[in-house]
This record gives structure tokens, C-alpha cells and sequence, in this order.
């Protein structure tokens, strides 16, 4: 029988040249650099909540780290170090060996390294700890929105959502169509490069990642900002062609899954943030506005209009695991 530390040294040990000592001890010894803040960050992953049991292992690995590394770009820090616990049923080596590459291309492409964790046998559970830099008092924060910003989302939400729905048979999706939302369901892109270049550049106010849906996820900012926004569907990425428009406008506004970056930034940003999608060739869009709210706990504080300028009624606007 494989043991706990069998499972370790063969699946999960790399060099560690980030850290002054990596796996192997009681705690890894990490060393900021001077001036910087830490931004840390914890999510699970639990199979049959946030992952299909016949997840293809490989793209698993990826993901378990990438929607991770999504919560650094969000506040525009560096990724260095993650740290995984998880819980593998017995007789996995070949599901362990493709999650694992998985896993490393991800950490590789970002400049992570994994320097600890724990493993245990059991229903198969991920946690991951990720660990970044930020120059001191320079973090992109939810509670920073002003009145008079402009809201912004990168990229094109929806498209996970609409990957998870076919997969499930809640819709037919074209086979190409079909390719592109489930590559954005099962190896999302956290928009790391774009986090650390608003807040290096000052271009955002407040920013949060798109996890559980742009609606849901944006309402998090204008609470802990203490202020109100309007949407406009017509400023919105486009409905993917193919797709049942009505299904597709779900997703886009509520489905999650996504990890694009939602962000405020001042009207004066916006010739420097077009400049900046193209540099980085990632489309950001400019789909609403931030005002003062009625009251600090003004429970209306989201308007979402059609292309009329007429409020619509939204009855979901994310996904909540005990909603």
C-alpha cells in the first residue's frame, strides 16, 4: 500500500527555489520581499459541488490552483506559494499523476511553488492556501468604489456557466461553441497579468474576481463601499451566437465560474485602460457606473437596466452553497 508520504514525494515534490525551506519540515520558511505585503488566500474544492466527479484529473489540477490564484489577481498582487491539503480515495495513482501535472503546469505558467501541505485518504476534497506579494498600502480592495467610477469587467462571463450547463444537458451548445465554454469551465485564466498592471499603473479603485457571478460578486463591492451602481446589459460582452439568449444572459450576469476581474476605475482611466486590453490583448469592457447610495444599507443599491434604460428584475444574481 502507498503511503501518506509515498503520495507526497512522488505526486507533489518540486524544487522550491522561492522559499527559504519547502516541503519536508514542520512549517516551510517563507521570506517576503522588503516593502511588501502578503496577500493570502483559501478556497475548497469539494467533488460534487464545484467539480463533476469525472472531471478529467489533468484539468482538475490546473483549476484547483488557477481559481486560487484568481483571488491574488483581484487585488493586483504577485503570485509565490501555495500550499494544498487534500483528501484522495485509495488507489488513485494514475488520477494523482495527471493532477499533479495539471497542478504544476499551472503553478509553472504563474511562477508558484508549492511548499506545503497535508494528504489524507478519503472522499476526494482540495484546499489550497495561496500565498502573493504586494507593495505595501497598494492592494486593490472591495471597499474602495467611489461615487462617479466606471465599472469594468475583463473578458467574456457567461461562457463557464454555459460550459457547466451543457455538460449537464440543460442545453445543446455547438461543437465549437461547446470547446470554447468548456475550456473556460474547466481551465479558467486568472487575470493576474491585468490585476498587478491597474494597481501598478493606479488605474482601479476597487476590484474583486468573478467567482460566484458578475451580479453577486459586484454586490460585494458596493457593500463594503457603501455605495450604489446601475448596469446596462447593452454595454455587456456579447451574447455568444448559438447559445439561447435568454440562458446565455444567466449566465453571463449570474452563473460564476468565470475568475475575469470586475473593477472600478475613474472616467479619466479610460483611454489608459483601453490601452492597456490592448497591450494585454484581453478585451475589457466598460458596463456601468457607481453612484452614492440612498443609505448605507440601502438594500437596492444594483440596478440592472435593458437597452431601454428600463430596470429589469433579476431573481438570482450568484451562486451562494447555502443560498
Amino acid at each position: 500500500m502507498v503511503s501518506e508520504f509515498d503520495v507526497i514525494a512522488r505526486y507533489f515534490s518540486r524544487p522550491t527555489p522561492q522559499a527559504v525551506l519547502g516541503p519536508g519540515d514542520d512549517c516551510a520558511l517563507l521570506a517576503p520581499a522588503a516593502g511588501s505585503e502578503l496577500a493570502i488566500s483559501t478556497d475548497m474544492l469539494v467533488e460534487g459541488s464545484h467539480f463533476l466527479p469525472d472531471t478529467d484529473p489533468c484539468q482538475l489540477g490546473w483549476k484547483a490552483l488557477a481559481v486560487n490564484l484568481s483571488d491574488l489577481a483581484a487585488m493586483g498582487a504577485t503570485p509565490r506559494w501555495a500550499l494544498l491539503a487534500g483528501s484522495f480515495p485509495e488507489g488513485r495513482a494514475v488520477w494523482l499523476e495527471a493532477f499533479a501535472t495539471g497542478f504544476f503546469a499551472c503553478a509553472t505558467h504563474f511562477g508558484v511553488d508549492l511548499v506545503g501541505g497535508d494528504t489524507t485518504r478519503g472522499p476526494l476534497n482540495l484546499c489550497l492556501t495561496v500565498i502573493g506579494e504586494v507593495a505595501a498600502g497598494t492592494a486593490l480592495r472591495r471597499d474602495r468604489a467611489l461615487p462617479g467610477d466606471d465599472l469594468w469587467v475583463s473578458g467574456q462571463p457567461g461562457l463557464a456557466a454555459l460550459g457547466l450547463a451543457h455538460l449537464q444537458g440543460t442545453t445543446r451548445l455547438s461543437e465549437g461553441l461547446a470547446r470554447r465554454c468548456l475550456a473556460a469551465l474547466q481551465q479558467p485564466r486568472p487575470r493576474v497579468e491585468l490585476g498587478r498592471e491597474l494597481r501598478r499603473r493606479g488605474l482601479a479603485h476597487a476590484a474583486i474576481d468573478v467567482s460566484d457571478g458578475l451580479l453577486g460578486d459586484l454586490e460585494h463591492v458596493l457593500e463594503r463601499s457603501a455605495v450604489a451602481a446601475e448596469v446596462s446589459t447593452t454595454q455587456l460582452p456579447y451574447l455568444p451566437a448559438g447559445a439561447d439568449p435568454t440562458l446565455a444572459r444567466r449566465c453571463q450576469l449570474s452563473g460564476g465560474d468565470d475568475y475575469e476581474l470586475v473593477f472600478s476605475a475613474p472616467p479619466a482611466k479610460r483611454g489608459a485602460l483601453s490601452a492597456l486590453a490592448a497591450e494585454l490583448d484581453l478585451p475589457l469592457w466598460r458596463f456601468g457606473r457607481v453612484f452614492a447610495a440612498a443609505t448605507a444599507t440601502d438594500a437596492t443599491r444594483l440596478t440592472v437596466v435593458d437597452e431601454n434604460g428600463q430596470p429589469l428584475a433579476i431573481d438570482r444574481t450568484g451562486f451562494d452553497h447555502f443560498g
